[in-house]
């Protein structure tokens, strides 16, 4: 670049002082004549050096998007605090908190939540109709996702004892559909991160996005497969995927300059994290040869650099489950990997506060 520089300003200095030199040897005379002829030549030169600069807007805006920029309306000192909860023993079952579930452990936003002024609440049934109101969720993933889906049918129905058994058949989708709030939950078995990918396809292809998706997985590749690096290559061909379904705008960094940007609408994107695994609780031997500390220290790593996640300059939020089970402990689960209730009502509640931060910001 240094030398195309280079070899651009010795092209000039001939281009320019030599016809300049020549007519004002010979238009010395005829002052306006000569500045007229220098003029023209100066343009002429400057256009073929222009390639060679930086566009002026990208100086301009190297001033105006300063570090020092007021993040005071911004969503992400919020969204940085979503995780930030306490666990506590349950003082007893509550037919109305649903947290109550694993009947010995709950949790609440600690100080630093609270200090932070961003108003989280726990959502009730009514709070949560009122906010997903004809709204199109999507859960894929293996079996974590399914426990999700599960909270927040929980949340928002009186019963799941029909909706379990059903959204709980091996290896199976399931959709579920309350018609008088035009409100539809999808759940993809969707256990590795190609499945995820064909799922952003055919989401690609339907022309119409789902206003919530989430997605997780890499359990069943830390199991049947045991690779991080492949892992991670599968991840970065999903994060393509996503990119690819975001709107045309160069605010994503995407050629599409002509396109309306909000004629499109990207959905709210979440990524479900893979839970804290005990490794002497999980129920085989063959999870507890192959998922072990190491292994899941490297698939996060792999997860860190795909750039999914908004942490690391990705489209999608985490639901940290990692740190939700982990604080919860090794009463919250039987197997080493499947919590109980209480750790994916939080991760709901997070995602929903979440989406309640988006929206503030979006109406400002």
């Amino acid at each position: 670049m240094v030398g195309g520089v280079q070899a651009g300003i010795l092209a000039a200095c001939i281009v320019l002082f030599l016809p300049m030199g020549m007519a004002g040897w010979h238009l010395s005379r005829n002052r306006v004549l000569f500045f007229s002829a220098a003029l023209f030549i100066t343009l002429a030169v400057g256009v073929h050096l222009m390639p060679y600069f930086p566009n002026l807007s990208d100086i301009f805006s190297s001033f105006t998007l300063s570090p020092s920029v007021d993040n005071s309306n911004s969503p992400m000192p919020c969204q940085s605090v979503l995780h930030e909860v306490d666990w506590e023993e349950s003082k007893g079952f509550d037919n109305n908190n649903s947290s109550s579930f694993n009947g010995s452990r709950t949790w609440r936003w600690n100080a630093q939540a609270i200090e932070s002024g961003c108003g989280f609440q726990r959502l009730n049934r009514t709070d949560t109709l009122d906010l997903l109101n004809g709204s199109w969720i999507t859960v894929a993933g293996d079996s974590e996702a399914r426990y999700l889906v599960l909270s927040l049918l929980e949340l928002i129905l009186e019963s799941t004892e029909s909706i379990a058994e059903n959204l709980f058949k091996r290896h199976s989708d399931y959709e579920f559909v309350l018609e008088e709030r035009g409100l539809k939950v999808d759940f993809i078995w969707a256990p590795f991160a190609v499945n995820l990918t064909r799922v952003l396809g055919n989401v690609r292809r339907g022309g119409r996005y789902p206003d919530v998706l989430v997605m997780g997985t890499g359990l069943w590749h830390m199991l049947h497969i045991t690779n991080a690096s492949h892992y991670g290559e599968a991840l970065r061909r999903l994060q393509n995927s996503v990119v690819s379904i975001l709107p045309l705008s160069p605010r994503f960094g995407i050629d599409g300059f002509d396109a309306d940007p909000v004629a499109v609408q990207a959905p709210h994107m979440f990524w479900l994290g893979i839970p804290t695994l005990i490794n002497g609780m999980l129920n085989t031997e063959a999870k507890r040869q192959k998922m072990t500390r190491e292994t899941c220290a490297a698939y996060a790593e792999e997860l860190s650099k795909s750039k999914l996640l908004r942490s690391t300059g990705g489209p999608l939020m985490l639901l940290d489950i990692e740190s939700l089970s982990r604080g919860c402990g090794p009463g919250c689960t039987d197997d080493g990997m499947h919590y109980k209730g209480a750790v994916y009502e939080a991760a709901v509640q997070i995602m929903l506060n979440a989406l309640l931060v988006e929206s503030q910001q979006a109406n400002r």
